[in-house]
């Protein structure tokens, strides 16, 4: 038997046991997910919060800083955090009173608040851009973006990074398959052939980025600072120099999504890194898992999009929803940016962070395994490749799906929520160290339990 086929057999028998163990511990969980299954395709609200390693979905009861209760009465330590909505604590004090108080008084009224104006102070003041427009999700910031990018350039082609995240924003779901511009398999439905519309580059490949620039046709560069998706890649020294000065060059617009880079500090990477970006994006986390989103744009870009909308006149643009800028959201907004997100809090974050990175890169060194980390501020990862690939090509080749699934199936057994989609864990400011050792000894006992260690 060869070594690969024996370390299969062992993750095959671990998943398999591990899965007999969650079935017997959560009865509950496993009656309601049968009852929701008549209503409920998949027996979920949304199918990602099926898309865990336990065989049934887990149904919460209530999340209290950086932990969380199910319906069977089991803790976890939370370093998924709702993949970022909850980066800073669930059932955060400040914005829980600042919703309760605004939803007695009414939800929305399409009419701005008093909040509007703090926030959009709050927002130029952290951020760096000065002018905001409130969107319900990053997927719908992101959309906005585009098309004002291609309003105001009079230009069809948007740029992405293989491997990108973008939400559910159709331009941003092609990628690179042998070499070649792709629709991503799982988008259903789709129509138009993106690909007449849509370029993609490899992240950290500057030649490649630079001849898909040069066609003059390209509106908008999409990009996040560090790639989340497809595990995470970092950018190379003077990536993001060199994609602004390019851009510029091309006078193509830089659209940067912060959505999940804000674990970097308080004003995101941008501000951490000096980054100038035309479009700043930013969802999940800035009201506190309260649906809404935010997008900035600089002074110079804001003329040209005024101008864009003289040429077509009063009315209806077609971006945007009732929704958007809502007085509830606003009001959890306020408080995220006043009170939640701040410097201490950041501080505490980040040194929460810096202990799981040492933790987990001394199990590395001591199992000997053939593995690395990857962080960017309160976000780390977990690679099953040394040294970490610097691309979305590259991740693909090492991501073992059947050593993923085994490791969050045994870290959920064991009362440590991590990102399901690769290994991803954040770290919140309410993220007691106690809770980061003992997801290190989890992953540890891990190694030990599939045969990795030499």
């Amino acid at each position: 038997m060869t070594a690969a086929l024996a370390k299969s057999n062992t993750l095959a028998n671990l998943i398999a046991t591990e899965r007999a163990r969650f079935l017997a511990e959560h009865p509950r969980s496993v009656a309601m997910a049968r009852a929701a299954s008549a209503v409920w395709r998949g027996g979920v609200p949304m199918h990602w919060m099926g898309d865990w390693a336990c065989p049934s979905p887990i149904f919460a009861a209530q999340g209290v800083g950086a932990q969380i209760t199910d319906v069977d009465g089991r803790l976890y330590d939370d370093f998924c955090l709702g993949d970022t909505p909850s980066m800073f604590g669930h059932g955060e004090p400040s914005v829980a009173a600042a919703v309760a108080d605004q939803a007695r008084r009414g939800a929305g009224f399409m009419l701005p608040t008093a909040s509007a104006v703090i926030v959009g102070k709050l927002l130029a003041e952290r951020f760096g851009l000065p002018l905001w427009q409130a969107a319900t999700t990053a997927s719908d910031a992101n959309r906005a973006a585009i098309r004002w990018a291609r309003a105001v350039t009079g230009r069809p082609v948007i740029l992405v990074f293989d491997g990108c995240y973008h939400g559910m924003v159709e331009d941003a779901f092609v990628v690179l398959k042998d070499g070649q511009a792709a629709m991503k398999p799982g988008l259903l439905g789709q129509v138009q052939d993106l690909t007449a519309t849509t370029r993609v580059v490899p992240f950290n490949d500057l030649e490649a980025l630079e001849t898909a620039l040069a066609s003059g046709d390209v509106a908008a560069a999409v990009a996040e600072p560090v790639m989340t998706n497809c595990g995470m890649i970092l950018p190379d020294p003077g990536f993001h120099d060199a994609l602004r000065r390019l851009t510029r060059e091309a006078g193509t617009l830089l659209v940067i999504d912060e959505t999940h880079t804000l674990s970097t500090g308080p004003g995101g990477y941008t501000r951490a890194h000096g980054l100038e970006p035309d479009v700043f994006v930013l969802g999940k986390a800035v009201a506190g898992g309260v649906p809404a989103a935010v997008w900035g744009v600089t002074a110079q870009l804001s003329a040209r999009m005024d101008e864009a909308q003289a040429r077509i006149g009063p009315g209806q643009s077609g971006i945007g929803t009732t929704l958007s800028g809502n007085a509830l959201a606003m009001a959890a907004m306020r408080a995220m940016l006043s009170e939640v997100m701040t410097e201490a809090a950041y501080a505490k974050m980040l040194a929460g962070a810096q202990r799981l990175v040492a933790g987990l890169e001394g199990v590395i060194a001591a199992r000997g395994l053939p593995w690395s980390v990857a962080h960017v501020g309160a976000r780390v990862e977990l690679v099953f490749a040394d040294p970490p690939p610097r691309d979305a090509a590259a991740m693909r080749k090492v991501l073992d799906h059947e050593a993923v699934e085994a490791l969050h199936l045994w870290l959920i057994n064991r009362g440590a929520l991590i990102a399901p989609f690769h290994n991803m864990m954040l770290v919140s400011p309410v993220t007691e160290d106690a809770a980061v050792d003992r997801l290190v000894a989890a992953v540890d006992a891990f190694a030990v339990a599939v045969g990795e260690v030499d």
